[in-house]
């Protein structure tokens, strides 16, 4: 047991009380924020608590290092663990972590609520890391790292209830496994309590408990940047028939900084890319849109190369060559030799809520209900508790 083992090794006095003012299991979002973790830091303002097995708990007054060995083994303090798994607290107030160098998720400290759940990976597969946090404060988190906090207040209204929403929607499909949402693009970017302020707070206090709901149950609230053009319809994108994610006009998001953009990749990059894919591609000589889209995007593409053809998806070219570099399908090949030049427009796959139109609409006088009408149609705005059990369990997002 963790809490016997700590006890033998540090001769530590443990509590079974719980710490104050972390999020209850029914109220919480289960934050993945590091993962193949080698070390981790944890501090807080005042007192820090470690829990093990059984509910016992050992306080710290200043940080904890937990790390991860090559021979599967992991420590506290340089004191060997045994046990899977452990919970830190602090006494109603934040928590400072810092991850080891190398790690994706969190380079610089990131201060969050809650509590963290540190979870040892099998072999030497590292650390994993997750926060879980209260709803409402996982949104206040998500609000600012996903929209310019400066926009107008019912365009912040607009992502506070799209990222309750799809939190929502993820803790009900990710029941069986150790966390419900990513802290990345791979789910929505949360930064804790980074870029708070007030009318960050306003936002998501205004709009508490509110989601938007398909039959009663919270949708796949699905949102990127610019479309730049009419949104895509979500069969088109994850071959999936929602129907409140089918297309809509757009015209509101000309001003958008990602409205036309120009993209180089090299040539040899993406036949190595292919190959460790598991793609018999041998030398590429070109690269055509194949078929389009209803709203004009590019849905597979033919690639001639030397020993045969491949055709490909064209959100596959997207994650092959690089999201940051290929901003949307909406684009056209300028040329290929050793590089290839692409023009096109918009930001991202354009499903669901664009929030350059939710801004440029908000700034128009736009209520946050009807431009979240107009993006997600046929749904409804309901106030749905955290804790509640919805009633059947849905299929995984397809991002």
């Amino acid at each position: 047991m963790i809490a016997r083992s700590l006890c033998l090794l540090l001769g530590c006095l443990f509590f079974a009380t719980a710490m104050p003012g972390s999020a209850q299991a029914e109220d919480a979002i289960r934050v993945l924020l590091a993962q193949d973790a080698p070390r981790i830091q944890v501090s807080a303002e005042r007192r820090l608590a470690v829990q093990g097995a059984g509910g016992h708990e050992r306080v710290f007054t200043d940080s904890v290092i937990i790390a991860a060995s090559s021979d599967g083994t992991w420590r506290l303090n340089g004191e060997v663990l045994s046990g899977t798994g452990l919970t830190l607290s602090a006494d109603g107030a934040g928590l400072t972590l810092r991850v080891g160098q190398g790690i994706e998720s969190t380079a610089a400290p990131l201060v969050v609520d809650g509590t963290l759940r540190i979870l040892r990976g099998k072999g030497s597969g590292g650390l994993a890391v997750v926060n879980h946090v209260d709803v409402e404060e996982y949104v206040k988190g998500v609000v600012p790292a996903e929209m310019n906090a400066a926009w107008h207040a019912e365009a912040l209204k607009v992502q506070a209830i799209v990222a309750r929403t799809y939190a929502l929607y993820q803790r009900q499909v990710n029941r069986e496994r150790e966390y419900d949402v990513v802290a990345s693009t791979l789910d929505q970017v949360y930064r804790g309590r980074q870029g708070v302020d007030r009318r960050v707070q306003d936002a998501v206090e205004s709009t508490k408990s509110l989601a938007l709901t398909y039959h009663n149950e919270p949708i796949l609230a699905a949102f990127s940047s610019t479309a730049a053009g009419p949104t895509e319809d979500a069969m088109n994108v994850w071959s999936k028939d929602l129907p409140y994610l089918k297309g809509v006009d757009c015209p509101f998001d000309a001003n958008s900084p990602y409205y036309q953009w120009r993209a180089e990749f090299k040539l040899q990059e993406l036949e190595d890319k292919l190959g460790r894919q598991g793609f018999a591609v041998g030398t590429i000589a070109n690269l055509t849109p194949l078929t389009y889209s209803a709203a004009g995007r590019v849905a597979r593409l033919r690639i001639l190369h030397s020993q045969g053809e491949l055709v490909l998806r064209g959100e596959d070219l997207r994650r092959l060559v690089g999201y940051g570099v290929i901003q949307s399908t909406q684009f056209e090949v300028e040329s290929i030799g050793t590089t290839v030049v692409l023009s096109g427009r918009g930001a991202g796959h354009a499903v669901g809520l664009c929030q350059w139109g939710a801004k440029e609409m908000a700034d128009l006088g736009y209520r946050f209900d009807a431009i979240l009408h107009y993006y997600f149609p046929g749904t409804e705005l309901k106030t749905v508790r955290a804790s509640a059990q919805l009633s059947r369990p849905r299929p995984s997002s397809p991002f």
